[in-house]
């Protein structure tokens, strides 16, 4: 567990020092509503609400920082994937096996808070999820940017669910005729 969330979060160092600040922290509007840095603090602030809830003994990924710096800056957002990286490698199967209690909201229509007992363990799986999901969102605004340079930059399987890396690696090995191309296709989208 612990390689594959720091592969999760090496995707993200590896985007962030390709980068340009402009790049990162341009919304292209229509189709966007929030920039490539807007995405990677949704990352941090999940990670680092682990972090906090383990002191606090409750985890809470609705206690945000939006509109911070970390939007604005790569670099900035390098340090932070650092410091989570770090923590992640001092992880204990003792601590990843403690059991928390994570509080959400998960009304649209109105505040309704609901607690659930989880494990640390649990909650690394859902934050490196969330990250390859928000990285996803990540390559398409890349894509958007028309930056060829940087598109051709982006980590390996960036945003891509390790199920379809494996997916992806098991056709590869595979004959492609246009029905299996087919079928790979509509497994990617």
């Amino acid at each position: 567990m612990i390689t594959s969330q720091l592969e999760i979060i090496e995707q993200g160092q590896l985007y962030l020092k390709t980068v340009s600040k402009k790049n990162y922290a341009e919304i292209i509007l229509p189709n966007f509503i929030s920039s490539a840095g807007t995405h990677m603090r949704h990352i941090i602030d999940h990670y680092l609400a682990i972090i906090s809830g383990i002191e606090n003994k409750m985890i809470n990924y609705d206690l945000r920082v939006r509109g911070g710096q970390i939007e604005l800056s790569p670099e900035l957002a390098g340090v932070k994937l650092n410091e989570i990286a770090n923590w992640i490698q001092s992880m204990s199967e003792d601590k990843l096996n403690k059991v928390i209690t994570l509080a959400t909201e998960v009304s649209v229509t109105n505040k309704n808070i609901q607690k659930v007992q989880t494990s640390i363990a649990r909650e690394l799986v859902f934050a490196g999820s969330h990250a390859v999901h928000h990285y996803a969102m990540i390559a398409q605004i890349t894509f958007a940017q028309h930056s060829a340079a940087q598109t051709a930059e982006l980590p390996q399987n960036f945003g891509f669910a390790p199920a379809t890396a494996t997916f992806l690696r098991q056709a590869a090995e595979l004959p492609v005729d246009a029905e299996s191309e087919n079928a790979i296709m509509s497994a990617i989208n």
